[in-house]
């Protein structure tokens, strides 16, 4: 098989080759002067089976054309199997028409990346279980529950923990969480959103007086709701709070109110390259996983089973 990098999170890629003991392929992925994606593959690629590793955060648009330039110059080349390998799909937030006359845009996203030739997609967290859906190719969405249960029970092993969903569309993500965690409690924030953006907390359900508290959830963007809901769990008696997030998306002033809020520690993965000021944040910890996306990159090559990676 071949591995391919665009630019969006080169350290990923070279951490997966690595894993699979495979050089990453030899390419061109740049602008001309006017900002237009040009892409040249410098190895042959005919009948081979390609995996394209690149995540659609920001800027997104730019890493979207990225993909699909990647994509089509495989086409042209004549690859047997394209694989686009996202460990973060942006626009997966617009899932659905949240209103009159607006957009699903993760659906757009899904058809752009089929009709470039893509014939499997390979993601991590998913924002809904249901952009499986919205592809017409094989879609694996790999979790991150693995990584994080093995670090927290690595690091808070003595500790009383709760699992805490920051919100109810999250309860399925840190029952499975809970679960991986010897069966630890669980609670959830209820909370009601104003507007986008913004969040307020409203009570907590469950009980979380004298516990350590472990927020669960799939992307933190403003940061606004997990600071939000750990001052909440704080103020409902928790011991301590921590936060794990698959993606850290951490747009705006995100990082210095991470910095500045009651949460110890801020855990997301490295599903986005992080920023400068992530790497140099006093409370925000980067977990890999290179590791997952190698195993399942491999056992797709090999044509064997993806699911049990988390049996």
């Amino acid at each position: 098989m071949k591995l391919l990098s665009g630019n969006a999170n080169l350290p990923l890629a070279q951490a997966i080759a690595d894993y699979l003991e495979i050089p990453l392929t030899e390419a061109s992925v740049r602008r001309f002067a006017d900002e237009e994606v040009f892409v040249e593959i410098h190895e042959n690629v005919r009948g081979e089976d390609v995996f394209i590793v690149q995540p659609t955060g920001f800027p997104a648009n730019d890493n979207l054309m990225e993909l699909l330039i990647c994509i089509d110059a495989l086409k042209r080349a004549s690859a047997k199997r394209i694989t686009a390998v996202i460990p973060y799909f942006g626009y997966a937030r617009q899932d659905r028409k949240p209103g009159p006359r607006t957009p699903i845009s993760a659906k757009l996203v899904a058809n752009l990346i089929t009709v470039a030739g893509a014939n499997r997609v390979l993601s991590v967290d998913l924002h809904a279980g249901q952009i499986q859906g919205f592809f017409d190719i094989p879609t694996d969405n790999l979790y991150a529950a693995p990584v994080m249960s093995a670090d927290i029970l690595a690091r808070f092993p003595a500790q009383n923990l709760t699992v805490v969903s920051p919100d109810v569309g999250g309860v399925v993500r840190a029952r499975a969480l809970a679960k991986r965690l010897n069966n630890a409690p669980l609670a959830i924030v209820d909370k009601r959103r104003e507007r986008p953006g913004e969040s307020e907390v409203m009570n907590i359900i469950g009980d979380v007086e004298g516990r350590f508290c472990v927020l669960i959830d799939d992307i933190v963007d403003s940061a606004g709701t997990l600071c939000n809901a750990a001052a909440a769990l704080r103020e409902a008696g928790a011991e301590d709070v921590v936060a794990y997030v698959s993606h850290g998306v951490l747009s705006g002033g995100a990082v210095a109110r991470v910095d500045g809020s009651t949460l110890t520690e801020l855990v997301i993965t490295d599903s986005i390259a992080p920023t400068e000021s992530i790497a140099q944040a006093k409370r925000i910890r980067t977990l890999t996983i290179a590791p997952l996306l190698a195993e399942a990159i491999k056992r797709i090559a090999d044509e064997s089973s993806v699911s049990s990676l988390f049996d």
